[in-house]
């Protein structure tokens, strides 16, 4: 007899294998007809919205029953203007060079043998994410941009809404050079499919988990397949005694309020006293103004109003939401501590009219993406112009900050001779 659970094995399984299949014939198409599949991808999500947003509002309705949290419903949530985002987060996609076949480096050597060093696609990339449904077509953009086929597999919150979107996607690569079968969507809420991805090392090449830190912990901790790793988002603004009042305050209001649901979203604000001191009133107005929450120190609580003091979890919090802890400092040397101790690696702003403080910051800072007198809101795939991201890295190995097309290939040396022998 077929227990359940083999039969759900057998299923993902059948589907790497598809995907591996789908794989070879979509690395030797031309940029061409890679870019022409994602703008039809992008006309038939455009044209098919309303089938995406019915999807979305039964998982809606569903995480409203459940009692998921406001910024949990924010990453969920579809509207209209943002199925026509990750439409055109395609189109830019297809306007993007394409890196594979790209000749890295090359040489001669002594003997004559040619060597060149070319980009090529990963192969298969496993896709495990949580809330946001978006991911589904910008992930599925950049693989196929990239010649890669990809498995995804998303949270069971969202999987009206992911299935919806895939649904489109078959449909508008049937009328492509692409095989629909390279994008395969795993349809179950089931953790044991995911165990599976997990471990398929003769189907999938790569695995990149997208979401909180319980997702990303248990894929690196339990895959056999290699694992890119994305991180979450404790970002730090850090306002020097020589900050610029109203530069600190604005960027510190775009960072936090945004999207404060977003992994770039600021978390904590780190101020030299100094600075606190003499400006305090300016940014106890911001802060009421834009209805934020301090969890603070003792010298915040004595400069601000309404502080809720801060303990060691606060200084580790990816809130997601309107909370922001402040710690107070005396050096930028204690503001990089601070940051070596609870930070993620994502994205540190310094915010400083002084050129050498904010160079040193810049150097001795352990991050993705470092920003000087501007928003960590900047580190995203779109606004550093890649088009969609895969996700943001927070390792250092094969690739770091975000995703984009260069990051889902490998290379070759590929080398050309005239009967050499060693």
């Amino acid at each position: 007899m077929t227990t359940a659970s083999a039969v759900k094995t057998n299923n993902v399984e059948e589907q790497a294998k598809k995907a591996r299949k789908a794989a070879k014939t979509l690395s030797i198409l031309t940029t061409e007809e890679k870019n022409e599949a994602l703008h039809t991808v992008a006309d038939d999500l455009e044209t098919g919205y309303e089938s995406i947003l019915a999807a979305n509002m039964a998982d809606l309705k569903n995480g409203k029953e459940n009692g998921f949290e406001e910024a949990y419903m924010d990453r969920l949530s579809l509207t209209k203007e943002r199925v026509f985002e990750f439409a055109a987060g395609l189109r830019q996609v297809a306007e993007l060079p394409d890196p594979v076949g790209d000749v890295m480096s090359g040489w001669t050597l002594d003997n004559g043998l040619k060597v060149e060093e070319v980009r090529v696609p990963l192969g298969v990339i496993g896709m495990i994410y949580e809330a946001r449904p978006n991911v589904t077509a910008d992930a599925a953009g950049l693989a196929l941009k990239s010649g890669n086929a990809i498995v995804l597999k998303g949270g069971s919150s969202a999987l009206n809404s992911n299935q919806a979107i895939v649904e489109i996607i078959h449909g508008a690569l049937e009328k492509t050079k692409i095989p629909k079968e390279a994008v395969q969507f795993i349809a179950t809420g089931d953790r044991e499919a995911a165990m599976q991805l997990f471990t398929m090392k003769e189907h999938i090449d790569v695995l990149i988990p997208r979401g909180g830190a319980s997702l990303i912990k248990a894929v690196v901790e339990n895959a056999t397949v290699p694992v890119l790793e994305t991180g979450v988002g404790n970002c730090h603004i850090y306002v020097d005694k020589e900050a610029n009042p109203e530069k600190a305050i604005n960027i510190l209001v775009n960072a936090k309020t945004d999207r404060p649901a977003v992994c770039n979203a600021a978390e904590t604000l780190i101020v030299h006293e100094a600075w606190l001191n003499q400006h305090k009133d300016l940014l106890a107005e911001a802060l009421k103004k834009h209805g934020i929450t301090v969890h603070g120190d003792k010298a915040a609580a004595k400069a601000l109003p309404n502080v809720v003091p801060a303990g060691e979890s606060d200084w580790a919090n990816e809130y997601l939401n309107l909370d922001l802890a402040v710690k107070t400092v005396d050096s930028l040397e204690q503001a990089i501590d601070h940051i070596d101790r609870y930070g993620t690696k994502h994205s540190e702003a310094i915010i400083t009219e002084n050129g050498e403080t904010a160079k040193r910051f810049m150097q001795l800072t352990d991050a993705a993406a470092l920003y000087h007198n501007a928003s960590t809101r900047f580190t995203d795939g779109g606004a550093l112009g890649f088009g969609a991201e895969i996700g943001i890295s927070t390792q250092k190995l094969h690739a770091r900050g975000p995703m984009g097309l260069p990051a889902l290939t490998t290379r070759k040396y590929l080398m050309s001779g005239n009967g050499q022998i060693r």
